[in-house]
């Protein structure tokens, strides 16, 4: 098939009975139901972007020679890295940045997955059959453009307890298997972008102990797999509402569930993992968390940059120069500049595995994941006190459009500079969209958690990722020298 348009991804979430729950309701049809039409249909364009764009989003499959979103290429040259690189920016540029888990955050994972099947293999071969199956999914995602969602987060039910992993009833594990494959029970967190895939994935997050082998199971199938149950957090789209008015929330609410598997049977050939703890573990061996955080870091920059805009419009809406806004704005332009200049440096500092397979600089972008966590809050604090009061001060379509409030709103809600009225209220409503609203409250949330917290992620890099191999040269050195 090779890259699919809107309406036939439209189609294939038609034709699929699946069991996604949203506010106490089954939904029946995600395309139509008010609280998610919004979405699938944004969704819907971004498969029709990758053609309207497709000298940058589409590249020849290696084995088809279909047309195939740049997203599912296994780079083999530094070339190929540039590429996919323009794709995914033109790509994140159809929702803003806002949707954190378009399809292409799983393609590329699942892309560096298939490009290493010797790691999913184990070094004796011992599971070929599951890198044979990885290698042959990866290859029906691209080849069908499948949209995929995933869980790698077991549920918060003790903290004290939860790490500990073996003896859980509550995240997924195998329980049993047949002739036709294994059979799962539990639950896994956030399946993002859940109503609106074909299938699910699950697949290693955090290490697990050696002896927690019923855990370590990793797989993929169809949404309307029997057994599988989403429920979905309370609904942040406006059903209904004039995009004017809630431009960001009628648009690009991607949704988010808590995934239950009772009693499900994943076929054999879907099996990556059955059991093995050290081939779980070793995931990184892959290249997946740099694919991972390369996409993530090309979407906020993209988000960077579009709210930047809209924080430096507000001011100018509002004729605020003073030292303190004027300040933040700095403060918003060295965030996009250092995203900038990260993901530059990644692709100049490139480097190929011993396989020919060609990655970023994953050291370059490692920091990212802290800070982003740290920086996108910080943006809609930012963006919310330069609106100030004026956040809440914006008419709506149908009062801009009644003849009588016309006048007045013309006369007393304009903006400086000659900004009409029209103006003023789109970019604040905008504004409040995206930090004041439901939705807004949910993308606060998921940016500080994005790709773990802050907090983990600035752990995780001074005890396993950073190299200290300068820092303690210098720290000798010093030390050595005469008193």
């Amino acid at each position: 098939m090779g890259a699919r348009t809107g309406s036939q991804f439209l189609e294939g979430l038609r034709k699929a009975k699946r069991e996604i729950w949203v506010d106490g309701e089954r939904i029946e049809d995600v395309t139509a139901h008010p609280k998610l039409r919004g979405a699938a249909e944004s969704l819907a364009a971004q498969f029709d972007r990758q053609h309207a764009y497709a000298a940058e989003c589409l590249f020849a499959h290696p084995e088809s020679g279909e047309p195939t979103n740049v997203s599912h290429m296994i780079p083999r040259s530094p070339d190929d890295l540039r590429r996919r690189h323009a794709g995914l920016v033109r790509m994140s540029e159809g929702p803003m940045g806002i949707m954190g888990r378009t399809p292409d955050y799983m393609n590329m994972k699942f892309a560096a997955f298939a490009s290493a099947p010797k790691v999913w293999a184990g070094a004796d071969g011992r599971n070929e059959r599951g890198a044979r199956n990885i290698v042959n999914f990866q290859r029906r995602l691209s080849q069908a453009d499948i949209s995929l969602t995933h869980t790698i987060i077991q549920p918060t039910i003790d903290k004290r307890i939860d790490s500990q992993v073996v003896g859980n009833k509550v995240t997924i594990r195998k329980v049993g298997e047949t002739a036709d494959g294994i059979i799962v029970r539990g639950a896994r967190v956030l399946a993002t972008l859940a109503p609106f895939a074909d299938e699910q994935a699950v697949y290693p997050g955090q290490p697990i102990p050696g002896e927690a082998t019923q855990y370590a199971v990793a797989f993929a199938i169809p949404l309307d797999t029997p057994g599988l149950k989403f429920l979905c957090r309370d609904s942040a789209s406006a059903p209904g509402a004039d995009p004017f008015d809630k431009p960001l929330s009628s648009r690009f609410d991607e949704q988010d569930a808590f995934c239950i598997f009772d009693n499900v049977l994943v076929p054999w050939d879907r099996v990556f993992i059955d059991g093995d703890v050290q081939i779980y573990n070793s995931m990184r061996e892959t290249g997946y968390a740099i694919n991972m955080t390369t996409q993530s870091t090309i979407r906020a920059l993209t988000k960077l940059e579009f709210t930047y805009g809209l924080a430096t419009r507000m001011a100018e809406l509002i004729g605020d120069v003073s030292p303190a806004t004027t300040e933040m704005l700095g403060e918003f332009a060295c965030y996009v500049r250092l995203t900038a200049n990260a993901l530059e440096l990644s692709l100049e500092q490139a480097w190929e595995r011993a396989d020919g397979v060609w990655f970023p600089n994953g050291a370059v972008l490692e920091p990212m994941r802290s800070m982003l966590a740290v920086w996108m809050p910080r943006v809609a604090e930012i963006i919310t006190l330069i609106g100030s009061h004026n956040l809440l001060t914006t008419p709506s379509r149908a009062e801009l459009d009644d003849p009588a409030l016309r006048p007045l709103i013309d006369e007393m809600l304009h903006g400086a500079d000659g900004a009409t009225a029209d103006e003023r209220a789109a970019v604040f409503r905008l504004a409040w969209d995206l930090v004041g609203s439901t939705l807004g409250g949910r993308g606060f949330l998921y940016e500080r958690f994005y790709l773990t917290s802050a907090a983990r992620n600035k752990q995780m890099l001074h005890m396993r990722f950073f190299d200290r191999t300068r820092s303690q040269s210098l720290l000798k050195d010093m030390l050595s020298r005469p008193c």
